[in-house]
């Protein structure tokens, strides 16, 4: 069930008026709010603002997996999803992306007791295996 309501989210034409969307709100000072995207991709407002929203992250993260740099950023005054500027914006974007992850993997490290080059190297030696 879950995987046919992401089917349903993640199609060309959702992902289409995404992109158009994000075209016109290049560079983080030109965010969209996450209200005026969602109602831009799917063509209505949303009525529960949780519930609703997470068609348009989930359909954010999928465009992200396939490597569509999506930014986002929140402050007092608002905030939304931009698409990030050529140069330093991108560089910016691309280096908040590996801390965020960097630091979940020392969390795990953390949590599995090991030193974060040790547990990074099972890492390695675990997705070799997989591509063997």
């Amino acid at each position: 069930m879950e995987h046919d309501k992401k089917r349903d989210i993640d199609t060309s034409e959702n992902r289409n008026r995404l992109q158009r969307a994000l075209f016109e709100h290049i560079g983080k000072g030109n965010a969209i709010s996450m209200t005026a995207l969602y109602e831009a991709v799917f063509d209505r407002p949303w009525d529960d603002r949780i519930n609703d929203t997470r068609a348009l992250r989930t359909l954010i993260t999928a465009m992200r997996n396939d490597g569509i740099a999506i930014g986002s950023t929140s402050s007092k005054n608002g905030g939304g999803y931009y698409q990030p500027a050529e140069g330093s914006e991108y560089v910016d974007y691309l280096k908040k992306r590996e801390i965020k992850a960097m630091v979940i993997l020392r969390q795990n490290s953390q949590a599995k007791k090991v030193s974060l080059p040790a547990y990074l190297g099972q890492l390695q030696l675990e997705n070799l295996g997989e591509k063997i």
